[in-house]
């Protein structure tokens, strides 16, 4: 099985945020990814995961005003002074966290504006932000968002953000594969995993369920052969990256419903221990 990151925006929704790192070790995870995690001091979350020994494998930088619908600033006309500062504050955060990995928002395209226009905008502000992070030791993440959750963000497929990430050139931008947009907007996820993470440009991966964004055993994705691709990629190429499991648990609130969901992620432990497959059904509910 891959490495597993824990989404802390997503996942143990009944704790309180700051608990949810204990939580998460307990349940096997090695790393953690986070949203938005300014709201809490850097080290105090730096220092949770490293109690829990647990690696920050992503964060976000800050995506504008989120409550007033902005969904990132890298595109957005007028907003480049914006977008430095909150590409700045975020490498401060990510280096001291030790989050090797930045993922920025693109932003949304507003109805009968040019796109082309903003494309140009995203990436010679991409190319800004990527030297910045370079200087850091930071990794800058572009992720292609279904127009279904966000209606009109500009990037929304994977043969874009990785002609962008060409385009661009830059060593240390990359694109963050979440296999549920990918499963959302192109279908056929282990198609694109074996077609896109060979590049070399996949920095980070992303998995839940298609299309309620559940568990990844709850739907249409086929997560155990994307996470079998994942495995064989890794073992010929030395992919290093992580898989973040950024969806909502389907317990939702319930206390313990995120743990209580995680059997698809005990399958290869019930392999290892060679557990009757009747065993291992009940073992992985």
């Amino acid at each position: 099985m891959p490495r597993f990151a824990a989404n802390l925006s997503f996942l143990y929704p009944d704790l309180p945020f700051l608990d949810r790192f204990a939580a998460a070790a307990r349940d096997g995870f090695e790393g953690v990814e986070c949203m938005f995690p300014e709201s809490v001091p850097p080290a105090e979350f730096g220092a949770r995961a490293r109690g829990e020994g647990l690696r920050v494998a992503l964060i976000n930088a800050p995506a504008g005003d989120w409550a007033a619908g902005e969904r990132g600033l890298a595109s957005l006309e007028g907003r480049e002074a914006d977008f430095r500062d909150a590409i700045e504050r975020a490498l401060a955060y990510a280096a001291e966290v030790a989050s090797p990995r930045v993922h920025v928002l693109a932003g949304l395209l507003p109805a009968g504006a040019d796109r082309e226009a903003a494309i140009e905008r995203y990436e010679a502000r991409l190319r800004w932000a990527a030297e910045q992070a370079q200087r850091a030791g930071i990794a800058l993440m572009i992720e292609p968002i279904n127009p279904f959750d966000m209606p009109g963000y500009l990037l929304q497929r994977q043969d874009e953000a990785h002609e962008i990430v060409e385009r661009i050139g830059a060593a240390n931008l990359m694109v963050q594969m979440d296999l549920y947009h990918c499963g959302r907007v192109e279908g056929d996820v282990v198609a694109q995993v074996r077609r896109h993470l060979p590049t070399g440009r996949v920095g980070h991966l992303q998995i839940a369920g298609v299309p309620d964004r559940h568990e990844p055993d709850v739907g249409t994705l086929d997560w155990r052969a994307a996470l079998a691709a994942i495995d064989e990629i890794t073992a010929s190429t030395g992919w290093d990256g992580w898989v973040g499991c950024e969806y909502r648990p389907r317990l939702g609130l319930a206390p313990g419903g995120t743990s209580a969901g995680l059997g698809w992620m005990r399958v290869d432990e019930c392999r290892a221990a060679r557990r009757p497959e009747r065993e291992c059904q009940e073992f992985c509910v």
